[in-house]
Parts: C-alpha cells; structure tokens; sequence
C-alpha cells in the first residue's frame, strides 16, 4: 500500500519498456534481519512491472540463483539479489545498467506507517466509486 513503491513500480515499468533489452535490469532489496522470504513481495511486483514494460514473462527470465562460478549473465533476465540485516523495513533498488550509463531508481521504506497512509489514500479515492476491482495505479494515476 505505499504510494512511493506504486509510483516506483510504474517509473520501472515505463523506463524498461523505453530502455528495451539492451540495458541489464538488476534489483537490489534489503529488509530486517526477520525476514523469511526472499526475494520479498515488493521486489517481485518491482520485478514484474520491468517484465511488463519489456513484454516478457517474470516466471521465465527471472535471475535469483547467483553463487560460484555462474557463467556470462543472460541477456534479457531480470535479476534479483536479496540482503538481510538489522531493523531495515524495506530498501528496493532498480537498476539498469546500460553500456557506459546506469541507471538506478530507489525506494526507502522509514517508518511502516506509510502502509497505513496508502491504505487511506486509496480507501478515500475509492469512496463513490462504481463497484470494480481497483489497484493502487489506480489510485495513482498511473498507465499500466
């Protein structure tokens, strides 16, 4: 629900799409030391809108298993790398490294009641709405 990660999702989505598959798509997350799953919930939505704007499936060119001697990154995966430490809510960096430039669009989760403020921006967007199934772009603003 928070508005910085919807807005970021949206910027991601657009820039893989202008950037296309000559630029390199790596996305960065780490959360407190707690944390059971990886890569989390947000770097798979982030994940997900780079697929989209390419066109592609996440499921398919989806890069998360990086240890040893890997070999020659695949051209056209979306990769993912996942730290744990501390008390960190929750840090997402989108990278897009291109020949000679990079890119890097970031969110950085400080205080967990930016959930709860989403939550009523879009509880308050929705009121007298027609019945639907809304997502936070919605709320936003955003083109899918």
């Amino acid at each position: 629900m928070s508005l910085g990660v919807n807005l970021l999702a949206g910027l991601v989505r657009q820039v893989a799409r202008t950037l296309g598959t000559d630029w390199d798509i790596e996305i960065v997350e780490m959360h407190h030391r707690m944390k059971v799953d990886a890569p989390s919930g947000t770097a798979l939505l982030l994940g997900e809108a780079a697929a989209e704007g390419r066109n592609i499936s996440l499921a398919d060119r989806s890069d998360r298993g990086r240890d040893g001697h890997t070999g020659a990154r695949n051209p056209g995966d979306i990769g993912f790398a996942s730290l744990r430490g501390g008390t960190v809510i929750g840090e997402h960096n989108v990278i897009f490294a291109g020949a000679g430039e990079r890119l890097e669009l970031a969110h950085r989760a400080e205080d967990r009641g930016i959930f709860a403020r989403g939550a009523v921006r879009a509880a308050l967007w929705g009121m007298g709405r027609k019945p639907g199934a809304y997502t936070m772009a919605d709320v936003l603003g955003l083109e899918a």
